[in-house]
């Protein structure tokens, strides 16, 4: 499977997400991990040539996967294009985005809305 993995770049890399990476690999997946993968370069226009490259790679994948922290301001901007692609997406630090997990999603609607909420109802559709 071709997965892109929506995460933080320029908060720096974490080991966790480059061992996520490592296992994604080793079970056969080809992986577009934006810190490596997408070049990072474009004093040029701000950024915009970053977000063309990384909507590139969204397209490519099969599906997405998602390092989610709130403090990052790319992955937000990353999961708008995910989602504006109908992208199939999975959630890959689900014990880092809550304080505790939610037994189930039957309340999602009706729960206050925040990212770490719709990508959980986003990822069972």
């Amino acid at each position: 499977m071709k997965i892109f993995l929506i995460c933080p770049v320029r908060l720096g890399e974490e080991a966790e997400v480059l061992n996520y990476v490592e296992k994604l690999e080793s079970e056969g997946h080809e992986v577009h991990y934006p810190p490596r993968d997408t070049d990072q370069l474009d004093l040029e226009t701000g950024g915009y040539k970053i977000c063309q490259r990384n909507l590139a790679g969204i397209e490519w994948a099969d599906e997405v996967h998602i390092w989610y922290r709130g403090d990052s301001q790319g992955i937000h901007f990353d999961m708008g294009m995910a989602f504006a692609l109908n992208k199939r997406i999975k959630i890959s630090n689900l014990d880092g985005i809550y304080d505790h997990r939610p037994k189930g999603y039957e309340n999602v609607k009706d729960a206050s809305k925040s990212f770490p909420k719709m990508m959980q109802y986003w990822e069972i559709l």
